[in-house]
This record gives structure tokens, sequence and C-alpha cells, in this order.
């Protein structure tokens, strides 16, 4: 069974909601009325709302305690649940499909009013504080009937929480919807299918982005094009990158994109989490098959490992794993992509002779730094901690330096390239070389992708530098790692 698609409707009038609807029509099965958010005066119509929104439709009002906007009496807002079922018609279309009824609300004449007029019940149970322990139990207890959906949902503040979800619905009977909240639970709506659960909540670009909500939620024209949800069964693939914030991550565009051109079923998803061990029990709970490391994970991820291959043991780092027999296997595809990226930059095929900054002292400037050396390139790493510096400059025997602004002559020589390595620069305003003034002779290669141009790059094109982002080496290192995933090639 696919689970549907709904959007989650939140303007203040009728109108408006209708106007989402038709935005989003092509990608979803269902909606869900949240009339807790509509004006007092919108209320009024309620009842006429399945009939002009021409598709499913679950009629919610949640409490404020429940996360929701309702503050009234419980007296006054049952009314209101009974104005929307007022009159049922004989052509359920024109009904709602749902009512969403928290666990502990008491209403038996209105879920008889509904089970007269075949209109489900969603029995619910939000926790906005804390995660719901024992699912299996609290479902036992909510269920009244064997035809309700129950509805689970709780934030997670890490992965660990979200990870509960899997476990639990592996021994869960009867419809239910599990829903981990925030950006650890994102999985959690991308899986639905593998959680068992009927429908999957989303809500529109335009809300996400008015309220910066970005890691809380997903769109449904997000889940459909870029995840191919109505694709994944219980038999779909998992892959995904791990991090501790993965939600701007373009790694899912490019394998989602992969698979579907070579018709694979699988599916790639952003897992973020606070630590390599609860993104491994992660990866472990849900069978992912493999996965990319991203920062800051790809020296800690290697003792989770039972082997890793010839490029890890070179550069000490590992960006990819798969999940193989029972073993987990550890790869560096960021030397690869990272050499044809620059060599297509530089238009070259060798670094001989050229003095290159290395900014950084993390995985992505450890495979930078293998890579220069392979390409027979001069180089001086620049790093905060004078220890990693120096251990990185000694595997290629280096020169290194302390980064501020008493080591500007030492980049100055080394300026041919400067290749930012650091996620410093992912947010607005930061700059890992502020204290360094560019002549317009260098090169300069920064590992961020997003933004397009950072503040280092836009100050280094503005001097008259050549410039470039990390897509190229995200996008050559990913076909590396799709190859390792399928066996296959990408391009």
């Amino acid at each position: 069974m696919v689970p549907k698609i709904c959007l989650v409707l939140t303007e203040n009038t009728i109108d408006k909601n209708i106007q989402l609807i038709e935005r989003y029509r092509p990608w979803i099965d269902i909606v869900e009325l949240r009339a807790d958010f509509l004006d007092p005066q919108e209320l009024l119509y309620i009842r006429a709302f399945p009939k002009i929104a021409h598709i499913p439709a679950i009629l919610t009002i949640r409490r404020f305690l429940d996360g929701g906007t309702f503050k009234g009496g419980e007296g006054s807002r049952i009314t209101l649940f009974a104005r929307g079922l007022a009159f049922a018609d004989t052509n359920p279309l024109n009904n709602f499909a749902y009512l969403d009824l928290e666990s502990d609300v008491q209403a038996p004449s209105l879920e008889e009013a509904a089970q007269a007029f075949n209109i489900g019940i969603i029995r619910s149970l939000h926790s906005i504080k804390a995660p719901i322990k024992d699912i299996a139990a609290k479902i036992r207890d909510i269920r009244r009937t064997d035809e309700e959906i129950v509805k689970i949902a709780y934030k997670a503040d890490n992965l660990t929480e979200a990870t509960a979800v899997f476990k639990e619905a592996q021994q869960l009977n009867g419809q239910n919807i599990l829903i981990a909240m925030g950006k650890y639970g994102i999985p959690s709506r991308i899986l639905a299918a593998k959680l068992h659960s009927p429908i999957v909540y989303t809500m529109p670009r335009e809300y996400i982005a008015k309220y910066h909500l970005e890691q809380e939620y997903i769109d449904p024209i997000t889940l459909s094009d870029l995840y191919h949800f109505r694709t994944i069964h219980e038999n779909t693939a998992i892959y995904g990158v791990i991090g501790t914030d993965t939600t701007r991550s373009l790694s899912p565009a490019i394998h989602n994109k992969g698979f579907e051109r070579k018709g694979i079923n699988a599916v790639y998803i952003p897992i973020s989490a606070a630590n390599t061990q609860e993104a491994i029990t992660f990866a472990d709970c849900t069978g992912v098959a493999g996965l990319s490391v991203t920062h800051p994970f790809k020296f800690d991820i290697i003792p989770f490992l039972d082997s890793i291959g010839p490029a890890s043991t070179a550069c000490g780092a590992v960006n990819t794993v798969l999940f193989d027999g029972g073993k987990r296997r550890g790869f560096n595809t960021d030397i690869d992509g990272f050499s044809r990226a620059l060599q297509e930059f530089l238009n070259i095929r060798s670094l001989g002779f050229k003095h290159i900054a290395i900014i950084g002292t993390g995985g992505a400037a450890h495979a930078i730094a293998n890579a220069v050396h392979l390409l027979h390139g001069k180089a001086c790493i620049f790093g905060r901690s004078a220890e990693k510096s120096k251990q990185l400059a000694g595997r290629y025997n280096f020169h290194w330096a302390v980064l501020d602004s008493a080591s500007v002559r030492m980049l100055k020589k080394y300026s041919d390239v400067i290749i930012q390595a650091t996620s410093v620069g992912m947010h607005e305003g930061e700059d890992p070389l502020e204290f360094y003034s560019f002549s317009g002779t260098e090169k300069v290669f920064d590992v961020i992708y997003t933004p397009e141009k950072t503040a280092l790059l836009k100050r280094a094109e503005a001097t008259g530098c050549d410039i470039c982002n990390g897509y190229d080496m995200l996008r050559y290192q990913a076909y590396k790692q799709f190859e390792l995933f399928t066996g296959g090639s990408y391009e």
C-alpha cells in the first residue's frame, strides 16, 4: 500500500486553503483542514469545505496543548466538529473523509455520527516536548475500534528517538500513522511506506519558507519529485547521507536521479545525526544499504567499520560506507571527485610547480591533501590547530601554518591555488580568510556548494580571481559512490 500524501492546510480562510489545494493538486491525495488556524468567521463554512475542495479531507481542530492554536473550551471544539459533520451528504465525496480526534477525547455522539456516514476516525496522540515511549502499548490503549487509524507523533530531539519509530513499527498491527517530528524525523516521512503508515503529512512550500522550517518539514513536490515517494515500498533499498545537518544536501537529488534513470528500486535520503553511533544504529535498524558520510563524521565513522579501502587508508578519512552481508566497508571517493573537479577548473592535468594552500584539517582536507600530493603539487596546510595541521602536512611532506593573520606571508607564498576545505562559509558572512587580501591572480576553490558563492568566493571574484565552488566535487564523488552502491556507472 502506497501511503497517501496529505497537504496540511493552515491558512486563515477557506478560499486561501482552496488556492493551495489547486497549486498542489497534482502531487497530493488528501488534505488536512486545520480549522484551528481559520479566522472565527470562517468556521461558519467548514461544512462546505469538502464539496468545494474536490479531494478527500481530514477535519482537525488541534488544541494548543497538542501543538495547535485552538484555545477555546472543549465543548465549543466538539460543537465545531459537529458543525463539520452536520447534514451529511449521501455522496461521501461531499463529506469529510476523516475526523482527527485526540486520544483523550470523549465524544460518543460525534463518533457515532461519523460512523453512520462512513467518516473515518484518526485517533491521535501528539507530544511536542518529549518522545512517546512504548508506542505499541500506547496504540493498544488508544485504539477503540479496529476501523480507527491511530496517529502517533512526537518531537524527536535526536536520531535515536526517531529510530525508535522504526523499531516499534516492526511489531505493530492495524493502521497506524507514525511520525517523528523535527529534522531528525524527516526519514519517517520519506519512508512512511516502510512504517506502513497510510498517510504522510506534508506542508506547503510557502509555509515552510515563511517560517524557516526547511529542517522540520517536507513539501509534497519534493516528496514526490525528489524522493519518488510513490515508488517506495517494502523492498526498496535505502541509501542516505549522514551528517549533523543534511537538510541542505544536494546528494539526494544526484543519487535519486541516478536511481530513476537506471531503473533501480532505491531511495536516497538525508539523515541528520548528533553523532556517528546513532547514525549507525539507525542504518542497522532500517536496513540501509549504503551511506555517504559528510561533516563531521569522516573520521569518527572509521571505528564502526569492518574494513576500509586503499583511498581511505591513504588519506585517513571515509566518505562512503557499504553495508554488505553484515559487514560495514568504508571507502573514500572525495579524492577522485576533487581531483577531477580541480583539473577541470584549472584546465591542467598536473599541479607540478604549483604552490597550493589547503585551508582546514578535517575529512575533506585530508582527501584534498592526498589528491594534491598525487597530482604532484607543493602545498601548505593552514588550520586552526597547530597539532592537526602539522600532522596532516607530515603525511605528504607539506608545509603547515596556523590559520591566522600571522600566516599571511606564508599564505601568499602558497597562493597559486587556494583551496577552502572547511564548513566555514555555509552561513551568511562567514569567511575563514577574512584577514587575507586577494591580488586577483589566485585561483580559489571552495568545497562549499550551498550557498553557490560563499563570502570568500565573492570577495575573491571581486578582485579578479577565478573561482570554483564545491558542486563539481560533490557531483563527481557522488558518481563514484553510485558505482559502489549499485555496481554500475552513473554517467
